[in-house]
């Protein structure tokens, strides 16, 4: 059910606030374990043009999400994946990761080594919420509030949300959901730490004259940061080019046939050569790491980036969220009977589950971030040498793969 705000005030088990694909997850997860939500966003934006077109007429979104089996697994219990345009949908049989310089290292990983049918799925941002919005559609227990709130007030008996106009939303547990810039988590007086990298993710999609064959590759490049094309369904990559802000600038500046001639010095002999697909977009995203410094505040939890940011060159931000969403759903549920789904005992739990996964993809990728992003010669021999090296240990490679999908 979907309401404007009002003077009234509502009560539920779980509030969560924000709009995007992680809120919606939490929002169906609650909803299927029996709890009673609130789902509080901001108003609807009008619908594109051609959202009524079929999904072949669709043009390809430009953000696209590299979903590990941690993410895979918990939107089939939640009965979405198999709701996803399955068309739209394209599978990384395997990863080659190159580095740079004159004798660049490489490393390469795939399902079959690590004895899964697929590393990931590419799913466009748009099927996974329009997917997301269906399943809310036949939800129980779900209420859909389009509203701004404007304060967030706890207490022994709970949690209540203030919004515009008067109205209030009471729950048990409050959840941010709300992105990198929480307000949640800025009415909680959760401080952060934040580091801009100085620079911005450049996105689009590209037809290639070769087969990728499920191959998602990236490069390493140094001074201009770090370049992945991964597969769509069809001869299609979606690229995800990290470049420094006044590269960035220039990229934008240009049009996607000569920024595709660009890529064509890394990839023309494995992808052949890259045209613009039409309609042609393209998108800059700024890149920054947000540690905050805690997940949970009394009858509050965080999930997705409001309760962490990282750089996308692993692509798992998206399934840091999922798995948010997976271990508070869990934490929830093997609770004391005598305990709230807000009580502070369940929420440290809920904190110190995640902990260690989300520190270590932080340090991995901003670490990654920092070491490619150097020109010393001595460093670039080093972490060539280190990706050649990493290639012939198998047993590390297995365990690298296992986290990175989230087993």
């Amino acid at each position: 059910m979907n309401s404007p705000t009002s003077s009234l005030h509502s009560q539920s088990d779980v509030c969560i606030v924000g709009n995007g694909a992680i809120a919606k997850t939490s929002a169906l997860g609650f909803a299927q374990a029996g709890h009673s939500v609130t789902l509080l966003a901001p108003a609807a934006a009008p619908a594109p043009a051609d959202a009524a077109a079929g999904a072949a007429e669709q043009p390809w979104d430009v953000r696209v999400y590299a979903l590990n089996h941690t993410a895979h697994t918990l939107l089939s219990t939640l009965k979405v994946w198999g709701a996803l345009d399955a068309e739209r949908v394209a599978a990384v049989d395997s990863m080659v990761v190159n580095g740079d310089g004159a004798q660049p290292g490489d490393l390469a990983f795939d399902a079959f080594g690590a004895h899964v049918g697929a590393l990931a799925w590419i799913v466009e941002d748009r099927n996974l919420n329009q997917a997301l919005d269906a399943a809310l559609k036949f939800a129980p227990n779900v209420h859909i509030v389009q509203g701004r709130a404007t304060g967030i007030a706890s207490d022994d008996a709970g949690v209540t949300v203030q919004l515009e106009g008067g109205a209030s939303i009471s729950s048990a547990l409050l959840v941010g959901a709300d992105g990198g810039q929480s307000w949640v988590r800025g009415q909680c007086e959760i401080g952060i730490d934040y580091r801009s990298y100085h620079q911005r993710a450049v996105v689009t999609n590209f037809s290639c004259e070769k087969p990728h064959h499920g191959v998602a590759h990236q490069w390493f490049t140094g001074a201009e940061g770090v370049v992945a094309l991964l597969p769509l369904p069809g001869q299609r990559v979606s690229l995800v080019w990290s470049a420094p802000d006044a590269l960035a600038d220039t990229l934008m500046q240009e049009t996607l046939s000569e920024l595709a001639v660009r890529l064509g010095v890394l990839c023309e002999e494995k992808l052949g050569a890259l045209r613009p697909l039409t309609p042609e977009m393209v998108k800059d995203v700024p890149l920054v790491l947000i540690r905050p410094h805690a997940m949970t505040a009394p009858r509050v939890a965080l999930v997705g980036d409001a309760a962490h940011v990282v750089h996308p060159l692993a692509g798992h931000g998206m399934n840091l969220g999922f798995a948010d969403v997976a271990e508070l759903l869990a934490t929830v549920a093997a609770r004391e009977a005598q305990r709230g789904i807000g009580d502070a005992r369940v929420l440290a739990r809920y904190a110190r589950a995640r902990k260690e996964d989300v520190f270590l993809m932080q340090l991995a990728t901003d670490g990654l971030a920092r070491l490619f992003g150097t020109e010393l010669e001595p460093l670039r021999v080093a972490r060539n040498l280190g990706l050649n090296l990493l290639d012939k240990l198998p047993m590390i490679k297995r365990r690298l793969m296992a986290h990175a999908m989230g087993k």
